[in-house]
């Protein structure tokens, strides 16, 4: 799973430095910068302010962060198939 590099790109996709964002969303820079760089996990309460603060559903923002190594090896074809649809999807759909 790549959250952290999902939120950097849906963030600056909104146009937000992260010293904006992470003012917005109620944590520092720093943290933000650890986030987006995958050093550090936020908890619950943290992922869903992020996910609030870029408009973008807690759920959605998992399932674009998923990757081919999250998907168990038997269906990791099907997931191949399938994903780059339901991303388009989304992300026309929420507009990231």
């Amino acid at each position: 799973m790549d959250l952290g590099n999902q939120i950097k790109n849906i963030r600056k996709q909104k146009g937000l430095t992260q010293a904006e964002f992470a003012l917005s969303v109620g944590i520092t820079q720093t943290y933000l910068s650890q986030i987006e760089s995958n050093l550090k996990e936020p908890n619950l309460s943290t992922l869903k302010s992020i996910s609030e603060g870029l408009n973008v559903p807690l759920p959605i923002l998992f399932f674009l962060s998923m990757t081919e190594d999250d998907v168990r090896p038997n269906k990791r074809s099907a997931f191949k198939i399938v994903s780059p649809s339901v991303n388009s999807l989304v992300n026309e759909f929420f507009a990231v």
